[in-house]
């Protein structure tokens, strides 16, 4: 261990002084709440890996964590086992979940798999995908026409296409369909 802090703003100052492998959070920090610390190293420091320490075992503090950058989600009651196990599982740059949090999430996709018969993405045309990226990066229909060398009219026709294909009815949807599906590019 090479530190430990009392809240979120010291622990933040800490990780970016010390550079440790890996840092653990609490989601329950006074100060700044876990999860920013959790997007702010993330953010600053995208070599530390992020353990989230809690006792909150709701879908919606995993999903939050995760998006926010956290490399493992720990239950404190589960004990010093698991946590290590979840430091070396970030280390070799994977993702951990606490065992009844990752059963729950295996379960899930099982039954998401299960209730739908493929994912609409997969039905764009590779053309509509790259439409599809430069919409939602913020392009018009002329700016993406000449990046992909076509007219502006088969631009709006791939759009209109991909907007059909996933049932997104305006730009907005569009933005948030990629962002809910992790499509959006990175800086």
């Amino acid at each position: 261990m090479v530190g430990e802090a009392a809240d979120g703003l010291q622990t933040l100052e800490l990780a970016e002084r010390l550079c440790p492998d890996v840092t653990i959070v609490d989601v329950g920090l006074p100060g700044l709440p876990g999860i920013e610390v959790v997007r702010l190293l993330h953010q600053r420091s995208p070599q530390t890996r992020t353990i989230v320490l809690t006792s909150h075992a709701g879908e919606s503090y995993v999903l939050n964590a995760l998006r926010n950058g956290a490399d493992g989600y720990v239950l404190k009651h589960f004990g010093a086992e698991d946590l290590i196990h979840a430091m070396h599982e970030a280390i070799a740059g994977r993702h951990y979940l606490s065992p009844p949090l990752s059963a729950l999430a295996i379960d899930a996709y099982v039954e998401k798999a299960r209730s739908t018969g493929g994912d609409s993405y997969d039905s764009l045309t590779t053309r509509e995908r790259e439409v599809l990226q430069l919409t939602s990066e913020g392009c018009s229909a002329t700016a993406i026409a000449s990046r992909l060398c076509i007219s502006r009219r088969t631009a709006e026709s791939h759009r209109a296409n991909l907007m059909r294909k996933l049932s997104l009815r305006n730009r907005t949807d569009l933005i948030r369909y990629t962002l809910q599906h992790g499509l959006q590019a990175g800086p």
